[in-house]
């Protein structure tokens, strides 16, 4: 049996069975620096923040360390990423 489940998005080729964490973000603009925080505060404080784009966070590195080895999928919209990430969950449950 093969151990890849390749997820294709953005140009980026991902291999699902090595995600160690995946999650979603926002990612804004903090006093010149670029942030990712939850999407929940992204909507909290969305008029006091400079939103860059939506994100979904592939790290492949064990949990409890340092993220090193990380993938980042930029979208323009909130609904492309939860499309995004529908598309993954559906890929997983096959």
């Amino acid at each position: 049996m093969n151990n890849e489940m390749i997820f294709e998005a953005n140009g980026k080729q991902i291999d699902l069975m090595k995600i160690t964490r995946l999650y979603p973000a926002a990612l804004i603009n903090a006093g010149g620096e670029s942030a990712s925080v939850s999407l929940e505060w992204a909507e909290l404080k969305a008029d006091k923040i400079t939103l860059e784009a939506y994100v979904l966070i592939c790290d492949f590195d064990p949990v409890g360390e340092v993220p090193i080895n990380r993938v980042e999928l930029r979208y323009e919209t909130k609904e492309e990423l939860i499309n995004v990430m529908n598309e993954i969950a559906q890929k997983l449950q096959n």
